[in-house]
């Protein structure tokens, strides 16, 4: 049975807006969708702009449990060699030994041990972040955008989420001083999450 009545759908397509049913009706085995998702990060450079880059081929998988959130867990797959930040020499050398090392740590990875509802839509999970070999928690504060029901028939639910981290901590270190002073990388990345998920079937 649909967790989607006639009426909430049809509400849905008149506003354009998603569904949010009953939070209990919504637990379930969920698979991220990667062509209607993003990963993405932001990074300082040289001490005056912002860089935004993502990551094109990742995976994932999620349970939620809308009874009790605390039993929801999520986990993440991410191909280094994907990164994209709109200049390709820029990518390369992310990808080589200075940065990421793609070819001998293809993957980065993102395995929950806890999850939290923070009241409304907020949601916090944290979790093992594993980059060149080093894991490390994480954490990632949550909003859930809705649910609901694409013309395909497929039952979906929306996060956005975001989170910081000291790249130095997972053993990026690699930086260039500036003559003016300061350095060409921020040590500080913001990390931010869109993810939509389909139930399985």
């Amino acid at each position: 049975m649909s967790i989607f009545s006639r009426n909430d759908t049809e509400t849905a397509a008149a506003t354009g807006a998603a569904v949010t049913p009953d939070l209990a009706a919504l637990t379930g085995d969920y698979t991220i969708d990667p062509a209607h998702s993003t990963i993405g990060f932001v990074a300082r450079h040289a001490m005056v702009t912002n860089v935004k880059g993502s990551f094109q081929d990742f995976s994932g998988t999620l349970h939620l449990d809308g009874t009790d959130p605390s039993r929801s867990t999520a986990s993440l797959d991410v191909v280094m060699d994907s990164i994209e930040t709109g200049n390709a020499d820029r990518d390369g050398h992310l990808k080589s030994a200075d940065f990421f090392k793609a070819d001998e740590f293809p993957t980065m990875t993102f395995r929950s041990t806890k999850a939290e509802a923070l009241g409304g839509d907020d949601y916090r999970i944290t979790g093992d972040l594993t980059i060149l070999g080093t894991t490390r928690p994480l954490t990632i504060d949550l909003e859930f955008n809705g649910a609901a029901k694409d013309p395909f028939g497929n039952e979906r639910v929306g996060f956005e989420g975001k989170a910081e981290i000291l790249r130095s901590e997972w053993g990026l270190t690699w930086n260039a001083a500036l003559e003016t002073g300061g350095v060409l990388v921020s040590d500080k990345i913001k990390l931010n999450f869109d993810v939509s998920a389909i139930r399985n079937a």
